[in-house]
């Protein structure tokens, strides 16, 4: 028996990290901690780039060097030594490279069991070949919808959209959508040397080439002699003189859509979406698939559908599945294909780029519901429904498998993370989380205490950065630093159970999580008058028109997916700016601070 009465803990000692006064701390394992502290105070300091970032530098040097270099690294945190410290997983807020493609289906790994349930054990039409779970996603060419390739939307560039402004030159910029700065300039030089009027309004100019500045596939490369004037440059081309360069002409709708494909840059996509018109795409229905995926059914539904139910309904799907009298179904009558049509169709996937699949079981061997189809389909029904009911407890049952990454808050990002790790069945994991009760209504807090004691009845420790005061009293260890901020906290005012927390004077959590601090007195603001807005800008909203005190600080205390985020989200830019003057109007978006060309520390307050 181990006599040492630090076993159990993880050891820290002399930890500098940014604002850490050489901090020294035990930390007991396979328990419930949380971080407090005002914000600044070095909490995330301590949990996350000292405590994380020396689990996770430990773990790379198992990998080889060259996969090291391929993977986002925290760093070296400035510490003396961590003893007794387990591998670690971090749950942050912060989201990744925004996609389209990315999903809560995907986020979940939940997609690839439907794809699965559906190759299985999907009811498939006559005469169709046996479909794999790949070609049941949008993001492999064998799977992608061919006319919107799997984005579910097709793009339209119209002229109105790509020149708001037809009273305009070109020189004053009447086509919008042009790249700005130089490049902007070039491509006007270059119509100036096609001998294109720059200098007239763009309604007056002949429609062939308002046609040709704006569609064109063409790419024409000719001399740009930059700073001189149109007059000045026929004269130019005509003594065939020297250019400054050569430059390459791009179309205005060619320009748009090559940016959006194929730009890194998330600034210069927002930038360019604006000047092109979505709908739904009319071959797939906006599902994303090519016909043959969808003509598969299950349960009555196609993959599509599927896919953008709720989870609660999308439960309620499963769940017949699940029980034991689905094996009591008959089979369905059909036909079925011999061994030389099954040679047939893989050999046609071959000739298409796809794989043959070729030691893999042909399904349409047997009839739609076979037994071995009804088999496979319960057994991956009750793993659907065992991770659905996971999410559905932490209070995301109302987000669809097809919901956008991008479009969801941080808070809920971070809880489908913490769903997902609670089905991996991980023990001896620290958990590092930050602020998991951001975002939450305080009747959504229950659901998230308990998927944080599952973990930690799993064998886990949590390590928890939280302000939350109920998550705090219900911690079995509290870490407070402080007492104040920047260079005035950074020390470790106390660890230990929560509880001997009310003895800590110089703690500002404390006033507040033992009932001390009394609320300061404010005067509210009269409202100067009334906002009419009318129009929703979000899917779920069902009140188009709204009204507002105006000149007054608003609050939205409403549950989590009732619409509250869509009502003050970045993405509703546009529809307020359309009904205020969009100078007036500023988007302080919670995981990051106000951006401005020159941001500085002071701007912040």
């Amino acid at each position: 028996m181990n006599s040492d009465p630090t076993s159990g803990m993880v050891r820290v000692r002399g930890a500098r990290e940014h604002n850490l006064k050489n901090v020294d701390v035990d930390i007991p394992r396979d328990s419930l901690v949380v971080f407090t502290g005002v914000s600044g105070s070095g909490k995330s300091s301590l949990a996350f780039s000292t405590l994380y970032a020396e689990a996770q530098r430990r773990y790379f040097e198992s990998v080889a060097p060259y996969a090291r270099r391929l993977i986002d690294q925290v760093g070296v945190p400035d510490v003396d030594s961590i003893e007794g410290l387990p591998p670690a997983v971090a749950l942050q807020q912060q989201r990744g490279t925004p996609s389209t493609r990315s999903s809560v289906g995907s986020v979940t790994t939940l997609s690839s069991l439907i794809r699965m349930l559906y190759s299985r054990a999907g009811s498939y039409p006559p005469g169709q070949p046996m479909l794999y779970a790949e070609d049941f996603s949008p993001n492999t060419p064998q799977g992608a919808c061919p006319e919107c390739h799997g984005l579910g939307r097709v793009y339209e560039v119209t002229e109105a959209l790509m020149v708001p402004d037809p009273n305009l030159t070109i020189r004053q910029r009447a086509v919008a959508s042009w790249p700005l700065a130089w490049q902007g300039q070039n491509l006007r030089d270059i119509l100036v040397t096609l001998g294109i009027d720059v200098d007239i309004p763009w309604k007056k100019l002949p429609k062939k080439q308002r046609d040709w500045i704006l569609f064109t596939e063409e790419t024409p490369t000719v001399p740009v002699y930059a700073g001189l004037t149109p007059e000045e440059t026929r004269v130019a081309l005509k003594r065939k003189m020297e250019p400054s360069y050569q430059g390459t002409f791009t179309g205005a709708r060619r320009y748009i859509l090559h940016t959006f494909t194929h730009s890194q840059s998330a600034l210069m996509k927002k930038r360019v979406a604006q000047f092109m018109l979505g709908n739904p795409c009319p071959v797939c229905d906006g599902k994303r698939l090519k016909r043959e995926a969808l003509s598969v059914k299950f349960a009555g539904y196609d993959i599509g559908e599927l896919s953008q139910m709720p989870l609660l309904q999308f439960a309620e799907v499963l769940k017949p599945v699940a029980a034991q009298t689905y094996l009591d179904q008959a089979e369905e009558a059909g036909d079925v294909f011999t061994p030389s049509q099954t040679l047939e169709a893989r050999a046609q996937r071959v000739a298409h780029g796809a794989s043959a699949h070729a030691n893999a079981p042909d399904v349409r061997h047997t009839p739609n519901l076979s037994v071995e189809k009804r088999l496979a389909a319960q057994r991956i029904a009750q793993d659907l429904l065992e991770r659905v009911s996971t999410l559905t407890d932490l209070g995301l049952g109302y987000l669809a498998l097809e919901r956008s990454t991008p479009t969801l808050s941080s808070g809920e990002l971070q809880r489908l993370r913490l769903a997902t790790q609670l089905g991996s069945q991980l023990f001896g994991v620290i958990y590092v989380l930050d602020e998991p009760s951001a975002g939450l209504h305080p009747a959504d807090g229950e659901a998230l205490f308990d998927a944080l004691q599952r973990l930690k009845a799993c064998g886990n420790t949590l390590f928890v950065v939280e302000h939350d005061l109920e998550t705090m009293r219900r911690a079995d260890w509290l870490i407070d630093v402080g007492p104040a901020a920047g260079e005035h906290g950074g020390r470790i005012l106390y660890s230990g159970p929560p509880a001997g927390l009310e003895q800590v004077k110089e703690s500002q959590t404390r006033d507040y999580l033992f009932a001390e601090a009394a609320s300061q007195a404010r005067t509210c603001r009269k409202p100067a008058d009334w906002l009419r807005l009318e129009g929703s800008p979000a899917t779920t909203w069902t009140t188009s028109v709204w009204s507002f005190h105006w000149a007054v600080s608003l609050r939205l205390p409403v549950f989590r997916g009732r619409g509250n985020r869509a009502w003050s989200a970045r993405r509703c830019w546009n529809w307020w700016a359309r009904t205020w003057d969009a100078r007036w109007l500023r988007v302080m978006p919670r995981n990051r601070a106000w951006r401005t060309m020159r941001p500085r520390s002071a701007a912040v307050r």
